[in-house]
């Protein structure tokens, strides 16, 4: 009996980087439901490198703005935060300022959907 084999492929980008800020307004309900997330105005994704960096940019997100943490995931470097489409925005804002001015991270440009 053959058995089948599962590959996860996983991309390292190396130096302290954040590699994607996507913020997604009004996003159709479903995509809450998929996600298993309470509903709100935006979505704000974040990928950073190292992986680690989420959980500061989690702290940075919940402290600059009134977002909630959707999912972070500190072996991917998977960031979702939920909030209205101002807060997201300002919570990813401060994201990239801290990480690039305070801790020399190539920043990512916003980018909006």
């Amino acid at each position: 009996m053959s058995e089948e084999k599962k590959r996860f492929i996983q991309e390292f980008v190396p130096g302290k980087q954040i590699t994607l800020s996507h913020l997604i307004a009004n996003p159709d309900p479903d995509m809450f439901q998929k996600l298993g997330i309470q509903e709100a105005g935006a979505l704000g994704i974040l990928t950073c490198t190292p992986s680690e960096t989420v959980i500061i940019a989690g702290d940075l997100a919940t402290k600059a703005a009134n977002v909630r943490i959707g999912f972070l995931d500190r072996f991917t470097g998977s960031l979702v935060i939920v909030g209205s489409v101002s807060e997201v925005e300002m919570a990813m804002l401060e994201i990239n300022r801290f990480l690039s001015e305070k801790l020399s991270y190539t920043p990512s440009e916003i980018t909006k959907s």
